[in-house]
């Protein structure tokens, strides 16, 4: 069952081949059995799965059922989740029990999906290799030497390990798409308020929006299809209707326009990944597609513009954990300040005191003009970049990532980890939507091919990644731990 892509076992519950109860069952004896080695979950809902798979099951007997129903996920443990534990990956809330959903769940739930539970990743999502949570680093299933990716590290792994076949992740500055290029699956990062981001815990409000992660762009849009749309309890969130993102999945290439960005493809880049991506690129052409290059001049800017706004925004949404109304508190405060200071020191992880630190100094009198401001100037740049490129083509396209991925413990300096991000900073702060699709290996390790669109062209992205993954087979490849069997 674990080798079965998301649509592949919809059909075979359909078909009766087997029950979601059996379904959910044989995905959490692979969990008990393969993720002590990764460490992907912090968080296992077996009674709450298998509860949440016989009323599945109920509603498909009863002729009820949907596209989802009865198929199990798992949830990054960003997302607020009713009576189950939701971490961010921190210690500061390693005691704290959601009292509701984050709407994406509420979907989810909605539509039947079966949770499998909370899966790790770096604290407050703030990290490239899933090495900042709080409950330990996550392995990578391809090389359990190597970092998944981050943050949603936790969600990419359990994917391509085949503990789950899809899991929900949020993405910030690259958070889907980087851990999904490194896990070699498939991630999407929607529209910037396509999909409602109430109830995931905040980063960067401006910047965070969740998406789906799964093994196929096919198995995405059915994802899509379930969590997207306005939210009235989401004023960020766009009053748009939801298209079928499945509708047009196998329309032809033929005419379509790729702009290939010179700044993607320059000094930093591994030669190997450029060369994956480049063969992507000439199957697109034998599929009837034209390429031409294009120049998103501010790209330079992105990772400096964006480590001043997204730490500005960090430190005032961070600001509510003060050890009063929930999370972690210092014992035995002597005050006030004394209970403030130390639950925040002792709670928060030394990059999430960072960012805060940065995120305050930036906000601060004399400052906020000089760097605040500045960075929401070049922000408007780097969105304006993207506008006049989609003028000229369709979608674009680039590495996900500059390298494969890395070892455990490899980037010590903090510059060295937030550079990872440079091919997907200027997503966020443009707010457009953007796929990772696997494109071919390094070595064992895999290489994610990034395909970017306007604002809300997800349907476009979904067809031009479908019909990539029809003409080739990377994202069919399986790590040798996925190939194990119950």
């Amino acid at each position: 069952m674990h080798d079965k892509t998301l649509s592949e076992l919809a059909a075979a519950l359909t078909a009766g081949e087997f029950t979601s109860r059996e379904l959910t069952e044989h995905q959490l004896a692979r969990i008990a059995r393969l993720d002590g080695e990764l460490n992907s979950f912090i968080t296992v809902t077996a009674e709450q799965a298998l509860a949440a798979a016989d009323a599945a099951d109920a509603a498909r007997a009863r002729g009820e059922a949907g596209p989802l129903t009865g198929l199990p996920l798992a949830i990054k443990d960003l997302f607020c989740t009713e009576g189950v534990l939701t971490t961010a990956g921190s210690k500061m809330l390693a005691n704290f029990v959601s009292p509701y959903d984050a709407t994406v769940v509420e979907k989810l739930k909605a539509a039947g999906t079966v949770s499998l539970g909370k899966v790790n990743l770096d604290e407050f999502a703030m990290g490239s290799s899933n090495e900042n949570s709080a409950f330990g680093p996550v392995k990578n299933p391809w090389d359990t030497s190597a970092v998944p990716g981050g943050s949603s590290g936790g969600s990419a792994a359990a994917v391509a390990a085949g503990l789950v076949p899809a899991a929900m992740g949020t993405d910030t500055g690259g958070s889907i798409r980087q851990p999904a290029a490194f896990c070699g699956i498939t991630g999407l990062k929607p529209t910037y308020g396509r999909v409602s981001r109430w109830g995931i815990i905040a980063y960067a409000s401006s910047l965070d929006q969740a998406g789906p992660m799964a093994r196929t762009a096919e198995d995405c849009a059915l994802l899509l299809n379930a969590i997207a749309g306005p939210d009235p309890k989401d004023s960020t969130s766009v009053a748009r209707g939801v298209p079928d993102y499945t509708e047009e999945l196998g329309a032809p290439l033929s005419g379509l326009k790729i702009g290939l960005p010179v700044e993607y493809f320059g000094d930093g880049l591994d030669p190997e990944v450029e060369a994956a991506v480049r063969e992507a690129v000439r199957v697109y052409e034998s599929l009837g597609a034209t390429v031409r290059e294009v120049s998103l001049p501010h790209t330079h800017y992105a990772i400096p513009a964006y480590y001043v706004i997204a730490p500005a925004e960090a430190s005032s949404n961070l600001s509510r954990y003060d050890g009063v109304r929930f999370g972690h508190r210092c014992k035995a405060p002597s005050d006030l300040i004394d209970l403030y200071k130390r639950s925040r020191a002792e709670g928060f992880g030394e990059e999430v005191q960072r960012r805060i630190l940065i995120g305050t100094h930036t906000l601060s009198e004399g400052f906020f003009d000089a760097y605040y401001k500045k960075a929401q100037q070049v922000r408007r740049l780097i969105r304006q970049d993207f506008l006049d490129a989609f003028e000229e083509v369709d979608v674009l396209m680039g590495p996900a990532s500059p390298t494969p991925a890395f070892d455990l413990g490899a980037k010590k300096d903090p510059v060295s980890m937030y550079l990872q991000d440079i091919y997907t900073i200027a997503v966020n702060l443009a707010g457009i939507p953007g796929i990772s699709v696997p494109a071919g290996f390094v070595g064992k390790r895999p290489v994610g091919l990034q395909i970017l669109g306007t604002h809300f062209a997800e349907a476009r992205l979904l067809n031009v990644a479908h019909r990539f993954q029809q003409a080739t087979d990377w994202h069919l490849r399986r790590p040798a731990l996925a190939e194990e069997t119950t």
